[in-house]
């Protein structure tokens, strides 16, 4: 980095402007006029070097503040209203490797994975600013407006480069607090572990929204901030941003000074014939050692030489602050072009204008005059804006030399007002890139039944998170028993969510439920629910839970910006027709689609055990505080459903109880016979019951029981008569389904 101490540059700017006065006084003192004379003139040469001398190059070029670097040496640039810079990289971290694993659970194999992330510091403006707005990596937004990332990382932070500047903790942990410097006078931000993902691994190509200013910058303050105040001026244009860099003074203000026409009335910058001194006939030299000479000599080069288009590059604050270019041209000879680079903010308008006015300094300027004056000449400085007596228009001089007892002046034709007047211009139109801020992250947990075929042999926990327009993926994180946070990785990619805007009645769990819709409203507007056919719904498409309970729907409409109306429904799907009664409005609605899903279990590395419980915390980039949800593990993958056609016939005194089995394993049989029993055994639970009152308990290997004339009664004589319940749950291998019931009379 170029970054020169402001005391420093303090004193060289001292020297360098003070140069004239300085030595003119000494020379004074020393030798008289003549010596002042002299003296003068030494300090002339040293402004005319340092201030005005010919440049090969129009300032800095636009691409050196548009292109990261990260070189010794680079100059950082100073930077004045609101402009769009690259900066320079001047700290970073080697990659950071994190490992994670996923699966392994249920038989399916584990998958390892890795993330790389990266810390670093890009050093912004030699000059303290105000804020910091939009970022963008590679060209895509990576902050918003409203200050959110679109990746993940963990902290960033925003040095404004005051005089009374901490060091950056991370900085200073990496080398150590005597070591690290605070970088006053330099704003510039830290990023602490940057997700790489998006970016192919590496530290990606970063350009930065810089406020140095909240409103335009008048360019007699920019004068005086960058010669520490020995220039000065009022009443010039503002800009709406600058980026001040160079060699020297010169080289830092040159482009403003003139691409708009501006003369250096001693430290003062004033418009171009403001307050215009006049060199009368009186003050020229007539005669030299006793020779006469023509004092005024004019030229003019030659019109081929002058250039026909100029091109003006900016930025445009209308395009993003990235770069425009305007390209005039003019009538006549010649085939030069010539290319500006202007680092100031500019409308396309404003641009055009000032290329023009360019261009037209180019072909008045071919005039030149040269004049040799008396001892007055020398309060005239380079730079300044004349009259010529008897000479029209303005005219600048470029250089002051002491010649043969005469002051000798080199002047240049200033351009008027007859200069291109080019058309108007526009910035054309550019598609942004939508700025969506992060919303809060929603994240539900369900225990469910197997959701494809086959048997479970372990509970089925499913961890859903999403939000709104933006949200991508949120950090997830294991709760203990002690409110330890034990991270296990990230969510699945945007679960499609909502709520139900009404509680569902119960509806036929054997046949499509054409008399019940469902009104959901999702998360976002940019979800979207969709129908599908009895070929989509066979392959398991549009599942969902709302509550507990597992829906298909066949038809979906949009009813408004993010609400749905759901018919044709499958109710009760996988076993969880027990959960129709219990829906109410506002419960959870989540579309089942298994890729949008995450086994936290499976991150956990555990199996998970009935009657445990699973708490989960999440946070997402537009989370101030952590999102919990929890679950209890019910096993409802492990619980044979319960059985159906529940029936008692009399029988002698006695009943009959028959049913027909289900199966967790069967969900698809469709050959009219049994189901596979998808247990070890084939057991139930029976159970007699007088209002909550177990009357009789039994087990049965079969489809049947028997409740004879003797069990009967023993309950009567129990005082168990009048109308009974009889209750059948299936006895899995791992857990005991639901009830079927049945009600008898004794």
């Amino acid at each position: 980095m170029n970054v020169r101490p402001p005391a420093r540059e303090q004193d060289a700017f001292g020297e360098i402007f003070m140069a004239t006065v300085v030595l003119s006084a000494v020379g004074t003192v020393i030798g008289g006029p003549i010596g002042g004379a002299v003296g003068a003139l030494i300090g002339n040469a040293i402004d005319h070097a340092v201030l005005f001398k010919p440049k090969g190059r129009e300032g800095p070029r636009l691409n050196e503040l548009q292109v990261q670097t990260s070189s010794y040496g680079t100059q950082v640039p100073r930077l004045f209203g609101t402009m769009r810079v690259a900066g320079t990289v001047i700290w970073a971290t080697d990659l950071r490797e994190t490992k994670s694993k996923s699966g392994g659970g249920k038989g399916r194999p584990s998958v390892t994975s890795y993330s790389y992330s990266a810390s670093f510091a890009v050093a912004l403006s030699a000059r303290a600013i105000g804020s910091i707005g939009r970022i963008w990596a590679d060209g895509n937004l990576l902050r918003g407006a409203a200050g959110d990332f679109k990746s993940a990382l963990s902290a960033f932070r925003v040095h404004d480069g005051g005089a009374d500047q901490a060091v950056d903790p991370l900085i200073a942990a990496a080398q150590g607090v005597a070591v690290t410097p605070a970088h006053r006078g330099m704003a510039y931000v830290v990023f602490e572990d940057l997700a790489l993902e998006d970016y192919g691994n590496r530290i990606p190509s970063l350009t930065f929204e810089v406020v140095a200013d909240a409103q335009a910058v008048a360019i007699e303050a920019i004068a005086a901030a960058v010669s520490d105040g020995r220039i000065g001026g009022a009443g010039l244009a503002s800009i709406e941003g600058y980026a001040a860099s160079g060699a020297d003074v010169r080289e830092a203000i040159a482009p403003l000074v003139e691409s708009h026409g501006l003369a250096l009335q001693g430290l003062r910058l004033t418009a171009a014939g403001e307050s215009a001194d006049e060199i009368g006939a009186a003050a020229l030299a007539a005669r030299v050692n006793g020779r006469r000479i023509d004092a005024v000599e004019h030229a003019g080069g030659a019109a081929d030489a002058v250039p026909v288009a100029l091109s003006l590059r900016h930025y445009d604050a209308a395009r993003d602050y990235q770069a425009g270019v305007q390209r005039v041209t003019r009538p006549g000879p010649g085939r030069a072009e010539r290319g500006i680079e202007l680092p100031a903010v500019l409308a396309a308008d404003a641009a055009r204008e000032l290329a023009g006015a360019r261009l037209a300094s180019g072909w008045t300027g071919r005039a030149t005059m040269v004049m040799r004056c008396g001892w007055a000449a020398l309060g005239l400085e380079p730079g300044e804006v004349v009259r010529v007596s008897d000479v029209p228009g303005l005219w600048r001089i470029e250089e002051r030399e002491w010649e043969a007892m005469a002051v000798r002046l080199s002047l240049r034709r200033v351009p008027g007002a007859g200069g291109v007047m080019p058309g108007g211009a526009s910035s054309g139109a550019i598609v942004r890139q939508v700025d969506a801020p992060h919303g809060v992250t929603s994240l539900m947990l369900a225990d469910l039944p197997r959701l494809t075929e086959g048997v479970a042999d372990a509970p089925l926990v499913i961890a859903a998170a999403s939000g709104g327009p933006g949200w991508r993926s949120a950090a997830l994180f294991a709760m203990s028993g002690t409110g330890e946070a034990i991270p296990i990785g990230r969510s699945a990619p945007r679960a499609v969510m909502g709520v139900a805007d009404h509680a569902l009645p119960p509806g036929s769990v054997t046949m499509v439920d054409g008399r019940n819709a469902l009104d959901v409203t999702l998360l976002a507007a940019d979800m979207a629910l969709l129908s599908a056919d009895e070929q989509g719904l066979a392959q398991g498409r549009n599942l969902c839970l709302v509550g507990r309970e597992l829906i298909q729907f066949g038809a979906a409409v949009q009813n408004g910006e993010a609400r749905y109306r759901l018919s044709d429904l499958r109710r009760g799907l996988r076993g969880t027709e027990w959960a129709m009664d219990a829906h109410v409005a506002g419960e959870p609605f989540l579309l089942i689609e298994e890729e949008r899903l995450a086994d936290p279990l499976a991150m956990l590395g555990v199996a998970g055990e009935i009657g445990g419980t699973v708490q989960l915390s999440a946070i997402g980039l537009g989370d101030v505080e952590p999102v919990v949800a929890g679950v209890a593990i019910t096993g409802e993958a492990l619980m044979p459903p319960a059985p159906v056609h529940v029936r008692a016939q009399a029988d002698g005194g006695g009943w009959q109880i028959g049913w027909t089995r289900r199966s967790r394993a069967g969900w698809r049989w469709s050959s009219g016979g049994d189901v596979p029993l998808g247990e070890e055994s084939e057991r139930y639970a029976v159970r007699v019951l007088k209002g909550d009152v177990v009357v009789r308990s039994a087990e049965t290997i079969a489809p049947g029981w028997t409740y004879d004339a003797a069990m009967i009664a023993v309950d009567s004589g129990a005082g168990h008569d009048g109308a009974l319940s009889v209750e059948v749950r299936q006895v899995g291998t791992f857990a005991t389904g639901r009830a079927a019931t049945v009600a008898i009379a004794i």
